[in-house]
């Protein structure tokens, strides 16, 4: 839910492939499923004067003897259904094909040396590489494949000090959200022995010989996965020392939920500190490193709005925010005076949301979203425009990272059909060129991306991206997948998941519409989708559903919808609403529990965006949607995969649990409710295994509801 500030390791998957035939009609399904007995019982909770039944509730605790044996009973039955789909194997076999090839990611510069991630196609994890210069032999660095048996434990560089010395390295277990960290020399490649424990949604930001990060106090033992994660606080670690020795930098007692993230200017001269109650709006405050006696003061109050520091230009700040400019802009703030009628404006808000800034090379690159495509536009750090980048086509575009004295920049371009390519930017001349291109056997000028543009419930305008071939018939008849999350400010631009090829090549089509919640159109577009406007996401989505059987895409019996987490929750309150509007159904790892989600983990973050039943306004406004507490007896549910993973400690799989059980127990016909429950994966597969045996099951049981066999040559 929360957007990291760790650099993740970039999977990118690109395929090859051999146009075929549509998919054929295939049999009838075969018997009546026999679901595990589950147990109901006698729990309810008052909310404002209102009686909320809880039967379920048991569910919620993982760790009891009853619940691992519900879970195994249910993974059961799940294996036992797909097992009987007759073309599961070939889906399998032709996705261990499509990832099968080598990927890159961009490199980025520390010093003499670059480093970057390479997959040679099947591996679980991506091995980070080391050169010197970019003509240098590439060599290990980091290999998190030969850090498990299975593949499940994730690593890779954080960030690198200012020196270019040491590299901080994130390590993560079996997809779960805490991580420690650890440093490795550069270029020896020694791991120093520092541990750096239970750290979560945190950067390691890096002064002199040590780093800032933001950490938690441990979890009672077996509460690791689900318990409240409250008091996080700013340490700064010296190299060397025992954790228990970190320098306590800031905390509030008096108010545990809130995050911290910690950053550093370039030169070592300004502490910057983040303080948010959840996952958007944040105070900003700073703190001179070059003066002893200065103390964290606060730069930019909080938390209605949402603040970035960038980096010191001639002393002052430059921030990136959203302070009188939904669309966001580029400020410069005197940290002496920072008080708001002083602000110069760097990059004045524009009619199209600024999604995001870097700084490097000397000059600003900002990208801007026209109609949720990228635009990166260059400035000089006073804001004299340069140019814009010229991009390769419309899609999505990542990069133009590093420090100031860079001579050349790298840059990802995607889209729906372009697998990711690298490019090098000249930033003197704006010149770019091909550094990496995916040699991909896949012919993307035999399908097509269209923008379309529909009306929702109340008048708004929503665009939807439509991916599909060319010589697509039009009939009402094609398999169709319409994807959403429409939350938490976050956009949904052009990408290559190589995944999808399995429903174009069959002759599918792809819909994904950037619903309201999202930040395609800045921030009010994200309000327009939040707390008490959370229904237009609903609506939003609804409406892009009938636009597709109106134009003839598709039909109800040809259409899935499928999202995760906050895009799980969107699901799982559709089909509720509307479950004559689809065939099939995929919840992935879902926030399904409106009533109790902010009582697990990271859930209390989300308060700024859902709110909570502990407020009376929110609790009747959230019971009127949450998924689990609108199943209703006597109605025939669409055919419905939850998804979700035993170490999922973002989005608790008791979301997952309790909404299974409850569709399982008042499904009115005989389509299927299955879960799906994975084991030493979290929020996300943790590795690309995982990944693949996901997407098998998910396209095979979404093909097999529809009647349809997938085809290959």
């Amino acid at each position: 839910m929360r957007k990291e500030l760790s650099i993740a390791l970039l999977v990118l998957l690109v395929v090859g492939l051999a146009v075929v035939p549509a998919c054929q009609k295939q049999a009838a399904k075969g018997p009546k499923i026999q679901y595990p007995a589950t147990k109901r019982v006698e729990q309810v909770d008052e909310y404002w004067g209102t009686k909320v039944e809880d039967p379920y509730r048991w569910l919620e605790d993982d760790n009891a003897e009853d619940v691992i044996q519900w879970v195994e009973e249910e993974n059961a039955v799940t294996s036992g259904y797909l097992d009987k789909i007759p073309f599961r194997d070939k889906i399998r076999g032709r996705l261990d094909g499509i990832y099968n090839y080598p990927r890159y990611s961009a490199p980025f510069r520390a010093g003499d040396y670059y480093f970057f991630y390479k997959n040679t196609g099947l591996q679980n994890q991506s091995v980070c590489y080391i050169q010197k210069g970019l003509d240098g032999t590439p060599e290990v660095f980091l290999d998190p494949n030969l850090l498990s048996p299975d593949g499940t434990v994730r690593a890779g560089i954080l960030s690198v000090s200012n020196d270019n010395r040491y590299a901080a390295i994130s390590r993560g277990e079996a997809g779960s959200d805490w991580s420690e960290i650890r440093v490795m020399e550069i270029p020896s490649g020694k791991e120093l022995p520092d541990r750096v424990q239970w750290v979560k949604f945190s950067g390691a930001a890096w002064l002199k010989d040590g780093f800032y990060y933001s950490g938690f106090s441990r979890p009672a033992p077996g509460e690791e996965l689900k318990a409240k994660n409250e008091n996080q606080k700013v340490f700064y670690h010296k190299l060397g020392q025992p954790q228990d020795e970190d320098l306590l930098i800031l905390e509030d007692p008096k108010r545990p939920l809130l995050y911290y993230n910690a950053s550093v200017s370039e030169d070592e001269t300004m502490l910057f500190v983040s303080i948010s109650p959840g996952t958007s709006g944040n105070a900003l405050m700073a703190q001179n490193l070059a003066k002893k006696e200065a103390k964290l003061e606060l730069l930019v109050n909080g938390f209605e709005y949402d603040n970035t520091a960038i980096d010191i230009v001639d002393g002052k700040v430059l921030v990136y925010t959203n302070v009188d400019a939904p669309n966001y802009r580029v400020v410069l703030i005197d940290p002496a005076n920072p008080d708001k009628s002083l602000w110069t404006d760097v990059v004045p808000m524009k009619d199209v949301p600024m999604s995001g800034v870097t700084y490097a090379a000397g000059w600003l690159f900002c990208e801007f979203l026209q109609d949720a495509s990228s635009r990166i536009y260059q400035y000089s750090p006073s804001g004299v425009p340069a140019r814009e980048v010229e991009l390769p086509a419309i899609g999505s575009a990542s990069g133009f990272a590093g420090k100031k004295d860079e001579k050349v920049l790298f840059y990802t371009f995607t889209s729906f059909t372009y697998p990711p390519s690298i490019y090098k930017y000249d930033p003197a001349t704006g010149k770019s060129e091909v550094f990496r291109k995916s040699e991909v056997n896949f012919d993307p000028s035999a399908y097509s991306t269209s923008q379309v543009f529909f009306t929702s419930a109340d008048g708004t305008r929503v665009p939807m991206f439509i991916v599909c071939r060319k010589d697509l018939p039009l009939n009402g008849k094609n398999p169709t997948l319409l994807t959403g999350y429409g939350g938490f400010n976050i956009s949904l631009t052009p990408s290559f998941n190589p995944a999808n090829i399995i429903l174009l090549e069959n002759g599918g089509v792809l819909a994904q519409p950037n619903l309201r919640g999202g930040g395609e159109y800045g921030e009010t577009w994200h309000k327009a989708g939040m707390l008490l406007n959370k229904q237009n996401v609903f609506d939003d989505f609804t409406a892009a559903a009938e636009y597709l059987i109106r134009e003839k895409y598709t039909s109800r019996d040809y259409l899935a919808i499928e999202g995760g987490s906050n895009g799980g929750l969107l699901v799982g309150a559709v089909m509720t609403q509307h479950p004559e509007l689809f065939r099939v159904c995929i919840p992935q790892v879902g926030v399904l529990d409106m009533l109790r989600y902010h009582k697990w983990t990271v859930g209390w973050g989300w308060v700024v965006e859902y709110g909570s039943s502990d407020e009376e306004q929110y609790f009747k406004y959230l019971y009127g949607y949450s998924p689990l507490h609108n199943v209703k007896e006597g109605v025939c549910y669409p055919a419905t995969l939850i998804t979700t993973a035993d170490h999922d400690d973002r989005v608790v799989p008791a979301h997952s649990f309790k909404f299974a059980a409850e569709l399982q127990h008042k499904q009115a016909c005989d389509n299927p409710v299955l879960i799906r429950i994975e084991t030493l994966s979290g929020h996300g597969s943790s590795n690309v295994t995982k990944a693949i045996s996901l997407y098998t099951d998910v396209w095979a049981f979404m093909f097999y509801n529809m009647g349809l066999t997938p085809e290959y040559k």
